[in-house]
C-alpha cells in the first residue's frame, strides 16, 4: 500500500482527478512490472502524457473503440498482465457495457475499467459526457467491484489498490481540477470497507466521490442547527460496507446518501435494497442527480443548481428532519 502526506495530497488536489489518476499510474508503474494500460484516444485527457512517454511499451492507444479496447484489455489480462483500461464514463460504461458483462463479469477477467469525467464534471461537453448512469450500470453485473474515491489521495489509494486486488473493477473518478481536500494525513484504505470520518448521533451520511467533502461541510451546517450526524465515506458501492450500515441502522434517526449521480441505482439505491430486508430501519432520503436529462454549464454552477453543495445538502436535510 501508499502512504500520502498533506503536501502531496494539495499537490494532487491542484491538478484534479484525471491528472492525478495519471500521476498514481506513472508511480504503479515503477513497481508493478506487468502493467499494461489501454486508453480509447484518451492518454492525454486521462492524465497520462508522462506515463506514455516514460513507459511506451506499457500505454496502448487503442483509439475510439472502447468496446474493441475491452477486448484487447480481456486478451491481456488473460495473458497475466494487470490492465487499466480508461475512457470517459458513459463511453466505457455503457458503450462498451456488453464486453464489460462478458469479459469483465461473466469471464472474472482481472481488469481495471476506469471512467474519468463521472458524474457532471464535463460541464460544457454536457450529457453525452456525462457520467449519470455509469454506476448504476456496473452495479448491475455480477462479480464487478465498484469504488468512487472520495478525493484525489484516494484516487491515487484506489489506483494502487485495485493493482493488488484479483478481479475486475470499476473505478469512477468524480470531480475536476482544484479538487476538496477531504484526507489531510495518511489513513487505511481497504476495498470493501468504509471510512468514518465524523461522529454524530442524530442521523448518518453515506457519501462517495466528490460528495464526501460537501457532506463533512454540510455536516458542519447541521451542527449550527442542532443536529449531530455522522459522515460515512462509502468509497466501495459494490460490494457494500454492511457493517457500517448496520451501524446506521441501529443507532440513527434518519440516513441520508449523497452521491454526483442519477438517484436511480447507485450508492442511495444499494442503501435501500439492503436496508428493505429490516423491517424497523430509520427513513433515507436519498441526495443525488435527478431522474433526468441535465443542462449544462460550468462544474460548480451545475452542483449549485442541482443540490450538491454543502448548504443545499443540509437545507434538505433540515427540511426532510421538519417534515418527518
Amino acid at each position: 500500500m501508499i502512504s500520502i502526506t498533506e503536501k502531496e495530497n494539495r499537490q494532487w488536489s491542484r491538478l484534479g482527478s484525471r491528472a492525478t489518476f495519471g500521476q498514481a499510474i506513472l508511480m504503479l508503474a515503477e513497481k508493478q512490472n506487468n502493467l499494461i494500460v489501454l486508453s480509447a484516444d484518451l492518454g492525454n485527457s486521462s492524465g497520462l502524457d508522462r506515463f506514455k512517454a516514460s513507459y511506451p511499451d506499457k500505454f496502448i492507444n487503442i483509439g475510439i473503440a472502447e468496446q474493441n479496447m475491452i477486448g484487447v484489455a480481456g486478451g491481456l489480462a488473460k495473458d497475466g498482465y494487470v490492465v487499466f483500461a480508461t475512457s470517459f464514463a458513459p463511453f466505457i460504461s455503457m458503450r462498451a457495457s456488453e464486453q464489460i458483462r462478458m469479459n469483465l463479469g461473466y469471464m472474472n477477467l482481472n481488469i481495471k475499467a476506469v471512467s474519468i469525467g463521472s458524474g457532471i464534471s464535463m460541464a460544457f461537453l454536457g450529457n453525452s459526457h456525462f457520467g449519470l448512469e455509469d454506476a448504476a450500470v456496473m452495479r448491475s453485473i455480477p462479480n464487478i467491484t465498484v469504488v468512487s474515491p472520495a478525493d484525489c489521495a484516494e484516487i491515487v489509494k484506489t489506483v494502487f489498490a485495485a493493482a493488488k486486488f484479483d478481479g475486475p473493477i470499476y473505478i469512477r473518478l468524480t470531480g475536476a481540477v482544484n479538487n476538496p481536500v477531504v484526507y489531510e494525513e495518511d489513513y487505511e484504505f481497504i476495498i470493501g470497507k468504509s471510512v468514518n470520518l465524523r461522529e454524530g448521533n442524530d442521523i448518518t451520511i453515506f457519501a462517495n466521490g466528490t460528495m464526501v467533502y460537501e457532506s463533512l461541510e454540510a455536516a458542519k451546517i447541521l451542527e449550527t442547527h442542532g443536529i449531530s450526524a455522522s459522515v460515512i465515506n462509502m468509497h466501495t458501492i459494490k460490494p457494500l460496507d454492511h457493517v457500517a450500515v448496520d451501524r446506521a441502522i441501529k443507532n440513527s434517526k434518519l440516513i441520508v446518501t449523497v452521491e454526483e449521480h442519477n438517484i436511480i441505482g447507485g450508492l442511495g439505491s444499494a442503501i435501500a435494497e439492503y436496508k428493505s430486508q429490516f423491517e424497523n430501519s430509520p427513513s433515507q432520503l436519498t441526495i443525488g442527480l435527478p431522474d433526468e436529462f441535465l443542462k449544462t454549464g460550468e462544474y460548480r454552477y451545475l452542483l449549485e443548481k442541482y443540490g450538491l453543495v454543502s448548504d443545499k445538502i443540509a437545507n434538505n436535510i433540515i427540511n426532510k428532519i421538519k417534515n418527518k
